[in-house]
């Protein structure tokens, strides 16, 4: 009787970092993971650093090479077209439409139209670097870096520095400093005072929370996918004794399977445009004084 084997094991080995990546058909080639370097320890003080390559890192350098492909492909089809005379068409006339949309609607539109244009570039790298982050652990033998903590909190650190940095450069000192020590209209005296001592570690704490919340949304909304869609073919493996109903459960099991890798793909183009557009939000609260 084949042991069923340990599906608790199976989602973190899908999900966790790891020093290794696995080679695709590895298991009937005979051939094993390629192992990362190790042993790349920086000291610090008193705190050691493991730089050592990891199996998101990887993946994150190949998200990073396909936006750049994507949109040197895409430019270098446009001026062909251009030259030509033609209208955009394939993938270059996709490209395009989605890179208009978001710094159009999603940039301007959110941070304004005089200072939108110059963070466009920033909120397109974010979209177009997060949504293949999300694509490549749809993949076979594929990882997720954005189902790394480390990964969209330094995505949402970037954010949280563009967002206070360019407040304080188109508020000036004295106007960002309004958007801390905060005192509540039609106040006086004593109530003033006291209203404004417990608004500023208010308000400094909403300043965090904001690039939390970009943090904990991404990386939550991909990791709860794959924790449902390799729990549902565990499931196969659960009840694959039981002769009468095996092929029930195993084809019940991959129809959902499907439908949840359908809802995941949407879920991947969505989350990365919820980060795009909801740091340009932020970036857009802080550009005017009012």
């Amino acid at each position: 009787m084949m042991q069923a084997p340990d599906i608790g094991e199976m989602i973190l080995h899908h999900t966790a970092d790891a020093h290794e990546i696995e080679v695709p058909f590895g298991e009937w080639l005979g051939i094993g993971p390629i192992h990362l370097p190790a042993g790349w320890d920086v000291r610090l003080g008193g705190v050691t650093l493991d730089l050592s390559p990891t199996k998101h890192v990887v993946f994150l350098l190949v998200a990073a090479t396909l936006v750049w492909l994507t949109m040197w492909l895409t430019g270098r089809a446009l001026r062909r077209q251009r030259a030509q005379a033609a209208a955009p068409k394939g993938l270059a006339n996709m490209v395009e439409a989605i890179v208009l949309y978001i710094r159009n609607d999603v940039a301007i539109a959110n941070i304004g139209r005089h200072n939108g244009a110059r963070f466009a570039p920033y909120i397109l790298t974010l979209f177009w670097f997060i949504l293949y982050c999300n694509l490549l652990g749809l993949l076979p033998y594929g990882a997720t870096p954005t189902g790394n903590l480390a990964v969209t909190g330094a995505l949402a650190l970037t954010a949280l520095v563009t967002i206070e940095v360019s407040g304080m450069a188109a508020l000036g000192p004295r106007g960002y400093l309004k958007t801390i020590v905060f005192v509540p209209p039609g106040t006086t005296g004593v109530t003033a005072v006291v209203l404004t001592l417990i608004m500023i570690p208010v308000e400094l704490i909403g300043k965090a929370v904001k690039p939390f919340a970009l943090m904990l949304r991404l990386f939550a909304n991909m990791t709860a996918g794959h924790f449902v869609i390799l729990s549902l073919l565990g499931i196969i493996f659960l009840f694959g004794n039981v002769a009468y109903i095996r092929w029930l459960i195993a084809g019940g099991s991959v129809l959902f399977v499907l439908f949840m890798m359908g809802i995941e793909l949407l879920v991947a183009v969505l989350q990365a445009y919820i980060f795009a557009l909801l740091t340009s939000v932020f970036i857009g609260l802080l550009q005017h004084e009012h």
